[in-house]
């Protein structure tokens, strides 16, 4: 049986700011709260949130964890008050609510899900996060259907990696947007019927193209700014335009005269602060339909670099600089 120290290794942010502000600190390892796990932490995710809340433009919802980190994968090591989903010794991969950049960390049991058979933990790690907002906001809110068209903005991403082989596998069209060719061949590669280079060409004339001036189903931006009244040029009638982040501006200026001669849904939704419930109801679905396919070896994640959890700051300024393809970790106890 693991030993729990007192103490552990994790990374703070102090008050924010650059990538430099974060360091690794020793604190208190938690304490489960009822119906949590504490998780003794193999590897951590990078996501874009935690650079949001670095920079102190994404405070922590109340009652989570202060720190950073919001996927983990490792072993269970202690159960709260309730808790009765999993066993001492379990492996696991989480949503936490906060606090994954550290030796240890709490997360409600709903949110945790066994690791994938024939997965490492450093693949489960890479999961939680993106694999919950892509099945939530595609295929829940966005009602992506096989047969549908579906663009996706970012396609080199964590998140658009991981719609792309989702909404591919379960018989959508894919179209992308990316920055390169380099990073185009990944996407066509993992199942994009077409990948859109932004510097290059303007992906309104390319959609329209694609479809033959109908449009797409649905599309899912995490860009925002002047990309909002585009995305509306690009849908098809009763399209769906999905909003899951802001690189850009929040607050545009919008002739919204197409989104009702053409029956246009335009809605949006974060993740960290939904409910308990909420995120559990997300996990159930994940077991049900995507772990079989990652199970087969189907719409893995996409690993582009490791640190370790002291190079957090490194990590950082590697997601800031966009060059990346796929999912940037962090190796804590490893394994």
């Amino acid at each position: 049986m693991t030993q729990i120290p007192q103490k552990m290794r994790y990374i703070d942010h102090g008050a924010g700011g650059a990538p430099e502000v974060l360091r690794a600190a020793e604190g208190q390892v938690p304490a489960p709260g009822p119906g949590e796990v504490l998780i003794r932490v193999a590897y951590a995710g990078v996501n874009r949130p935690d650079v949001i809340q670095r920079q102190g433009k994404y405070p922590p919802p109340p009652g989570a964890s202060p720190f950073i980190g919001l996927e983990v994968a490792g072993e269970v090591v202690a159960l709260g008050d309730g808790a009765s989903k999993w066993k001492l010794g379990d492996k696991v991969c989480a949503l936490t609510n906060g606090g994954g950049y550290a030796e240890y960390a709490v997360a409600p049991e709903g949110q945790a899900l066994p690791v994938p058979k024939g997965l490492s933990l450093l693949q489960a790690a890479a999961i939680p996060e993106n694999y919950f907002t892509v099945w939530t906001n595609v295929f829940e809110r966005g009602r992506l259907a096989a047969g549908e068209t579906f663009l996706v903005h970012g396609g080199s991403s964590g998140i658009g990696l991981t719609a792309i082989q989702l909404a591919a596998a379960r018989g959508a069209t894919v179209y992308t947007t990316v920055g390169n060719a380099q990073k185009a061949k990944v996407c066509l590669d993992l199942g994009a019927s077409a990948a859109i280079n932004y510097r290059e060409q303007d992906f309104v004339e390319e959609i329209a193209r694609l479809t033959d001036k109908k449009g797409v189903d649905l599309i899912l931006d995490m860009v925002g700014g002047d990309y909002i009244g585009r995305n509306l040029k690009s849908l098809a009638l009763d399209g769906r335009l999905v909003q899951i982040a802001f690189l850009q501006a929040p607050r545009v200026e919008v002739d919204w005269t197409t989104l009702m001669t053409r029956r246009l849904t335009f809605t949006g939704s974060t993740l960290r602060p939904r409910s308990a419930a909420d995120k559990a109801a997300i996990a159930d679905a994940l077991r049900a339909q995507v772990w079989p396919l990652l199970e087969q070896g189907r719409a893995l994640p996409v690993i582009h670099k490791v640190y370790p959890l002291a190079e957090a700051a490194a990590a950082h300024a590697l997601m800031e600089s966009s060059t990346h393809i796929g999912k940037i970790m962090l190796e804590v106890a490893g394994g």
